[in-house]
């Protein structure tokens, strides 16, 4: 299993910077909108990048032999896999749960990283908007979501020797403060920590830095990310599903929007362990030549903050 080991010499020494495929504008394994894989390893090396998420299963090749080699020769390696889940629906879905899990959780495994992004299930389609099911969990269902990504927790664990994170996420049941808390509070800190998307809490009326101040040892991954809060307010005043909110570019480059990055990071280096936070800027559908210029001013920006 991969650790960060960030350099003795800077202000965040425990705090190791990546990057993912959503900066490059990629939300699907396939789709004719995004980079190709190879333009977008190129490119995240050329940045600076040392460490690279999987982004969606297919995208990145699935044979570890095939993906091994295509990402040493380009210095970089893997922090994180990611999976999509639906828990709250309770033991009547984990099969199929755990079978799209597996396969991400294998590569993951074998790429020699240590950590499992887990995103709870959308209420609304983030493409259209059409209502899915009720934006609140019943009891019953925050019962079902607690237990059963316990159980995810301790699988994925024993079976890959990966630790999940939990991701808060716009327009899933796991987004406000409220909601995270709750969630936080229900499930067993050693088998469940958090993915804290400084983005995603701040769309969500969120502040990043009480949460890890609050809530520091179940803090267990980090992805940078800020919203433009001028967008922010006509999005959630005309209630826009997250997809359509994100073609508007409410999600922007830092430092241009909110949260503040370097309280977050100083706030994350005084927990006092080893944190990845990987540079996550969503920008689906993007123009092909649009993400490298944003990942090098932010890759140089986040080394002025001393990351």
């Amino acid at each position: 299993m991969t650790t960060p080991a960030g350099n003795p010499s800077s202000p965040l020494s425990r705090i190791r910077i990546g990057s993912a495929p959503d900066s490059w504008g990629v939300w699907f394994p396939d789709d004719p909108r995004q980079v190709p894989w190879r333009r977008f390893l190129d490119e995240v090396s050329a940045s600076g990048y040392e460490w690279i998420e999987l982004g969606p299963y297919g995208y990145l090749p699935t044979d570890p032999a095939v993906l091994a080699e295509e990402t040493a020769r380009r210095g970089l390696r893997v922090s994180a896999g990611t999976v999509f889940t639906g828990l709250h629906r309770g033991s009547a879905v984990w099969d199929s749960t755990w079978a799209h899990v597996a396969e991400v959780a294998a590569l993951t495994q074998a790429m020699g990283a240590g950590h499992l992004v887990v995103i709870p299930s959308f209420w609304r389609d983030d493409r259209t908007g059409e209502v899915l099911e009720d934006r609140t969990l019943t009891a019953a269902q925050w019962r079902a979501l607690t237990s059963q990504t316990e159980r995810l927790g301790r699988e994925v664990r024993e079976r890959f020797g990966l630790r999940i994170v939990v991701h808060p996420h716009a327009d899933t049941h796991v987004d406000t403060e409220e909601n995270v808390t709750r969630f936080l509070d229900g499930t067993d800190p050693d088998l469940v920590s958090l993915c804290l998307d400084t983005g995603h809490y701040a769309y969500c009326g969120g502040d990043s830095v009480k949460l890890v101040e609050t809530y520091g040892e179940r803090v267990g991954y980090l992805h940078l990310k800020q919203v433009d809060p001028a967008v922010l307010a006509e999005v959630r005043a005309q209630e826009t599903p997250f997809g359509p909110a994100v073609a508007r570019g409410v999600m922007c480059e830092p430092p241009t929007g909110v949260p503040a990055l370097e309280p977050v990071l100083a706030a994350a280096q005084r927990l006092g362990v080893e944190l990845f936070a990987i540079v996550e800027q969503d920008m689906y559908p993007c123009e092909p030549d649009k993400p490298l210029p944003i990942a090098r001013r932010t890759r140089a920006y986040l080394r002025s903050c001393g990351a």
